[in-house]
Protein backbone atom coordinates (compact mmCIF):
# COMPACT_ATOMS: atom_id res chain seq x y z
CA UNK A 1 0.00 0.00 0.00
CA UNK A 2 1.45 3.37 -0.97
CA UNK A 3 1.59 6.25 1.47
CA UNK A 4 -0.43 9.26 0.39
CA UNK A 5 -0.41 12.91 1.41
CA UNK A 6 -2.90 12.23 4.20
CA UNK A 7 -0.77 9.52 5.83
CA UNK A 8 2.60 11.27 5.65
CA UNK A 9 3.66 12.25 9.15
CA UNK A 10 6.81 13.60 10.77
CA UNK A 11 9.07 11.05 12.46
CA UNK A 12 7.54 9.81 15.71
CA UNK A 13 9.53 10.39 18.87
CA UNK A 14 9.22 8.47 22.12
CA UNK A 15 10.82 9.31 25.48
CA UNK A 16 11.95 6.76 28.08
CA UNK A 17 12.65 8.35 31.47
CA UNK A 18 14.44 5.70 33.49
CA UNK A 19 14.65 7.70 36.75
CA UNK A 20 10.93 8.51 36.77
CA UNK A 21 9.90 5.09 35.36
CA UNK A 22 7.81 6.64 32.61
CA UNK A 23 7.47 6.29 28.86
CA UNK A 24 6.01 9.15 26.81
CA UNK A 25 4.57 7.69 23.63
CA UNK A 26 4.53 9.52 20.28
CA UNK A 27 1.07 10.97 21.04
CA UNK A 28 2.28 12.44 24.34
CA UNK A 29 0.64 9.90 26.64
CA UNK A 30 2.70 9.23 29.76
CA UNK A 31 2.80 5.52 30.59
CA UNK A 32 4.09 3.94 33.80
CA UNK A 33 6.96 1.53 33.18
CA UNK A 34 7.07 -1.66 35.21
CA UNK A 35 10.74 -2.37 34.54
CA UNK A 36 13.71 -0.58 33.04
CA UNK A 37 17.09 -2.22 32.73
CA UNK A 38 20.16 -0.41 31.38
CA UNK A 39 22.86 -2.57 29.81
CA UNK A 40 26.05 -1.47 28.03
CA UNK A 41 24.37 -2.25 24.68
CA UNK A 42 20.89 -0.84 25.33
CA UNK A 43 17.77 -0.24 27.37
CA UNK A 44 15.09 -2.79 28.29
CA UNK A 45 11.53 -1.53 28.79
CA UNK A 46 8.58 -3.59 30.08
CA UNK A 47 5.16 -2.13 30.67
CA UNK A 48 1.46 -2.84 30.53
CA UNK A 49 -0.52 -1.34 27.65
CA UNK A 50 -3.79 -0.23 29.23
CA UNK A 51 -6.59 0.70 26.88
CA UNK A 52 -5.08 -1.07 23.89
CA UNK A 53 -7.54 -3.52 22.36
CA UNK A 54 -4.93 -5.49 20.41
CA UNK A 55 -2.19 -6.01 23.01
CA UNK A 56 -1.94 -5.93 26.80
CA UNK A 57 1.81 -5.72 27.44
CA UNK A 58 5.02 -4.92 25.64
CA UNK A 59 8.68 -5.58 26.14
CA UNK A 60 11.23 -3.63 24.13
CA UNK A 61 14.97 -3.30 23.80
CA UNK A 62 16.47 -0.09 22.45
CA UNK A 63 19.81 -0.87 20.83
CA UNK A 64 21.41 2.48 19.90
CA UNK A 65 24.51 1.11 18.17
CA UNK A 66 22.32 -0.98 15.85
CA UNK A 67 19.65 1.68 15.33
CA UNK A 68 16.93 -0.74 16.41
CA UNK A 69 14.04 -1.11 18.80
CA UNK A 70 13.00 -4.74 19.23
CA UNK A 71 9.54 -5.35 20.67
CA UNK A 72 7.63 -8.39 21.83
CA UNK A 73 3.93 -7.52 21.96
CA UNK A 74 1.69 -9.67 24.16
CA UNK A 75 -1.38 -9.78 21.95
CA UNK A 76 -4.89 -10.14 23.31
CA UNK A 77 -6.96 -13.16 22.19
CA UNK A 78 -8.26 -12.62 18.68
CA UNK A 79 -5.51 -10.11 17.81
CA UNK A 80 -2.57 -12.50 17.52
CA UNK A 81 -0.17 -11.90 14.64
CA UNK A 82 2.28 -14.17 12.88
CA UNK A 83 5.33 -12.52 14.38
CA UNK A 84 7.76 -13.09 17.18
CA UNK A 85 9.36 -9.65 17.22
CA UNK A 86 8.51 -6.28 15.74
CA UNK A 87 11.62 -4.27 14.90
CA UNK A 88 11.56 -0.50 14.44
CA UNK A 89 14.46 1.24 12.73
CA UNK A 90 15.27 4.19 15.00
CA UNK A 91 17.72 6.85 16.02
CA UNK A 92 18.39 6.72 19.77
CA UNK A 93 19.78 9.57 21.85
CA UNK A 94 20.75 9.16 25.50
CA UNK A 95 20.98 12.08 27.91
CA UNK A 96 21.61 10.79 31.42
CA UNK A 97 18.55 8.80 32.46
CA UNK A 98 16.47 9.95 29.50
CA UNK A 99 16.48 7.93 26.30
CA UNK A 100 14.78 9.29 23.19
CA UNK A 101 13.98 7.24 20.11
CA UNK A 102 13.00 8.72 16.77
CA UNK A 103 11.29 6.31 14.42
CA UNK A 104 12.81 6.21 10.93
CA UNK A 105 9.67 4.67 9.40
CA UNK A 106 11.04 1.27 8.37
CA UNK A 107 9.96 -1.77 10.38
CA UNK A 108 10.63 -5.48 10.23
CA UNK A 109 8.44 -8.33 11.34
CA UNK A 110 10.61 -11.22 12.51
CA UNK A 111 9.32 -14.77 12.51
CA UNK A 112 11.97 -16.66 14.48
CA UNK A 113 13.66 -19.28 12.36
CA UNK A 114 11.17 -18.75 9.51
CA UNK A 115 11.81 -15.37 7.91
CA UNK A 116 11.09 -11.69 8.06
CA UNK A 117 9.22 -8.93 6.27
CA UNK A 118 10.23 -5.30 5.76
CA UNK A 119 7.37 -2.83 6.17
CA UNK A 120 6.67 0.84 5.46
CA UNK A 121 9.17 1.55 2.71
CA UNK A 122 6.43 3.69 1.15
CA UNK A 123 6.24 5.80 4.32
CA UNK A 124 10.01 6.31 4.38
CA UNK A 125 10.06 7.43 0.76
CA UNK A 126 7.03 9.69 1.18
CA UNK A 127 8.47 11.34 4.29
CA UNK A 128 11.85 11.86 2.62
CA UNK A 129 10.13 13.23 -0.48
CA UNK A 130 8.11 15.65 1.64
CA UNK A 131 11.24 16.87 3.44
CA UNK A 132 10.20 15.39 6.78
CA UNK A 133 13.32 13.21 6.83
CA UNK A 134 16.72 14.30 5.61
CA UNK A 135 18.39 12.34 2.82
CA UNK A 136 21.09 11.30 5.32
CA UNK A 137 18.50 9.95 7.78
CA UNK A 138 16.65 8.10 4.99
CA UNK A 139 19.92 6.55 3.84
CA UNK A 140 20.78 5.56 7.44
CA UNK A 141 17.35 3.91 7.80
CA UNK A 142 17.92 1.89 4.63
CA UNK A 143 21.44 0.88 5.65
CA UNK A 144 20.25 -0.23 9.11
CA UNK A 145 17.50 -2.26 7.47
CA UNK A 146 19.89 -3.90 4.98
CA UNK A 147 22.34 -4.76 7.77
CA UNK A 148 19.56 -6.21 9.93
CA UNK A 149 18.05 -8.27 7.10
CA UNK A 150 21.47 -9.63 6.12
CA UNK A 151 22.40 -10.42 9.73
CA UNK A 152 19.16 -12.22 10.46
CA UNK A 153 19.25 -14.13 7.17
CA UNK A 154 22.82 -15.27 7.83
CA UNK A 155 21.71 -16.67 11.19
CA UNK A 156 18.58 -18.52 10.13
CA UNK A 157 16.29 -15.63 11.08
CA UNK A 158 17.11 -16.20 14.73
CA UNK A 159 17.45 -12.93 16.57
CA UNK A 160 19.40 -14.37 19.52
CA UNK A 161 21.95 -16.03 17.21
CA UNK A 162 22.57 -12.85 15.20
CA UNK A 163 22.86 -10.60 18.27
CA UNK A 164 25.22 -13.02 20.00
CA UNK A 165 27.80 -12.31 17.27
CA UNK A 166 27.94 -8.77 18.70
CA UNK A 167 28.02 -9.89 22.36
CA UNK A 168 24.42 -8.77 22.86
CA UNK A 169 22.30 -11.07 25.00
CA UNK A 170 18.73 -10.00 25.52
CA UNK A 171 16.48 -11.31 28.26
CA UNK A 172 12.70 -11.25 28.05
CA UNK A 173 9.95 -11.98 30.56
CA UNK A 174 8.25 -14.66 28.51
CA UNK A 175 10.95 -15.91 26.12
Amino acid sequence: MAADAETIHPPKTEVFDVANRTNVDPKGHVRAVEEYRVEPFGLYVARPAPGRPNFRYLESWLLPALGLRLTDFWFNPGYERDQDFYVDVVDVEVDGDVWRSTDLYLDLVVREGRGLEVLDTDELLAAAGAGLLSPAAARRALEITYTTVAGLAAHGHKLRDWLSTMDIELTWKRR
